[in-house]
């Protein structure tokens, strides 16, 4: 493990001849990560991080090894070998049992078409599951029902004791890829372009079985569906590969909001040639979506955007906001987006309002607001009210964590134990509060020159 401080020295060159991404300089003020803990285990592309409490965390990738650290000293709790293949999905599932002492567990899927569920106190393996045909794509647990689901070629559902309850027929080669959790025991399964939604229905014999039935096929996405976020209990929403973005209804399923990237560069003709989109649409997958109670989240490409849910608009974005795709983004509590991208950087962002301006007219659409997409005179004016009556905002860069040599898979944020991300470089970074690391120290310091009496008081 290596520790070292940044935030002084030049700007690597490189970074500095990237005219088309916004930059920042030596001095970060807002940026508090300026310490950092190097943690070193894996031997292949880490893709995987997943909280498993306030101070644990467990991270898995391609070398098929799953470790277990501390997110307060990076130490290394445990290193769990099961698997013989790539890891391919990862969840904690923690005890619903008030009865007994909270219980954490974790679920791994491999390549090797096996899930192991492991104990994340002992670091001992629990149990191991090896009758899949395919690939486990993704895991879900639903924590309220005491149960977990496995998505593949099949959607299987199971206890915590690794009972197989149900399982679907065999979907489609392609199998589910994401699974989400709706109200009144529902769930939403990508499948290729195809959303399903499935239903878990009680064994009418008050046994532990339970049913699961397909009750809708939702196609409205004109290519697969790559990410998926529950924002509340009456809201979801999708993005597919080529940068489409649909708001749905979590009670009945239907169409809140469908916004599309145009790629048709004469449907826009006035727009500014500093803000026009590549004509490639593979390069502008909606990546990773998240949300809070009032906006989307949305990796699209290589820029960030900002979905208003009631706006039904975007309402800040930035275009690059990083040199490659960005892979993962997440809302901080205060205001605050961190941003994650194949091009090795991490960023900070804030989102500030803007200083109102008298109103142009735009087009109205997720992305269309900065140009893209067919407009009409009425959208305009409509457009324009909202823009007049509504605050805009902009994404500021307030801190660029430079540390890791190649693509940023993701990354977690402990709150002021710092933030941890993962890589294709095989490594782990643990970024600290230097002034608060700092604090931390002169006061052990402190305590101990007490206790041996180095310390005179008068």
């Amino acid at each position: 493990m290596l520790r070292w401080l940044i935030g002084g020295g030049r700007e690597p060159q490189s970074l500095a001849e990237k005219s088309s991404v916004q930059t920042i300089g030596e001095e970060q003020i807002q940026n508090p990560y300026t310490e950092l803990l190097v943690l070193k285990g894996h031997q292949d592309i880490v893709r995987f991080l997943v909280q498993i409490d306030n101070y644990r965390f467990a991270s898995a990738g391609d070398d098929g090894v799953v470790f277990l650290w501390n997110a307060q000293t990076g130490e290394k709790l445990f290193e769990l070998h099961g698997h013989t293949h790539k890891i391919t999905a990862i969840a904690p599932f923690s005890s619903s049992d008030a009865s007994e002492e909270k219980s954490h567990l974790i679920l791994t899927a491999s390549a090797d078409r096996t899930v192991i569920v492991w104990d994340c106190a002992s670091g001992r393996q629990v149990q191991k599951v090896s009758c899949f045909h395919s690939t486990v794509k993704c895991l879900t647990v639903l924590q309220r029902l005491d149960v977990w689901l496995s998505g593949g070629s099949d959607l299987c559902v199971w206890n915590r004791k690794l009972d197989l309850l149900c399982k679907t027929s065999h979907l489609t080669d392609a199998g589910i890829t994401a699974l989400v959790e709706l109200p009144k025991n529902c769930v939403a399964a990508a499948v290729g372009r195809e959303l399903i939604i499935f239903r878990l229905i009680a064994s009418s014999d008050m046994s532990e079985g339970w049913n699961v039935l397909e009750v809708k096929r939702l196609a409205d996405h004109q290519d697969n569906i790559l990410s998926l976020v529950s924002v509340n209990d009456l809201t979801f929403v999708t993005g597919s590969y080529v940068g489409e973005l649909i708001v749905w209804d979590a009670l009945d399923w239907t169409k809140q909001a469908y916004e599309c990237n145009f790629w048709d560069s004469s449907l826009h003709q006035d727009i500014q040639p500093e803000i026009k989109l590549t004509q490639s649409p593979n390069e502008t997958p909606v990546q990773h979506l998240t949300s809070d109670d009032e906006c989307v989240f949305a990796a699209v490409g290589k820029g960030i955007y900002v979905y208003n849910l009631q706006m039904k608009r975007v309402i800040a974005c930035q275009r690059s906001a990083h040199d490659s795709s960005v892979l993962h983004i997440e809302k901080l509590p205060n205001r605050q987006l961190i941003s994650c991208s194949e091009d090795g950087s991490v960023r900070i962002w804030e989102l500030r309002e803007k200083q109102q301006l008298p109103a142009e007219p735009v087009s109205t659409g997720f992305f269309n607001m900065w140009g893209f997409g067919r407009a009409n005179k009425q959208a305009n004016q409509a457009a324009k009210k909202i823009q007049e009556n509504t605050p805009m905002y902009f994404l500021e860069l307030v801190g660029d964590l430079i540390g890791h040599s190649s693509a940023v898979q993701m990354f977690l944020y402990f709150g002021e134990l710092g933030l941890v991300t993962c890589s294709a470089d095989h490594l782990i970074i643990l970024w600290k509060d230097g002034e608060r690391e700092s604090r931390l120290r002169s006061l052990t310091l402190f305590k101990k020159l007490t206790e041996n009496d180095d310390l005179e008081f008068k």
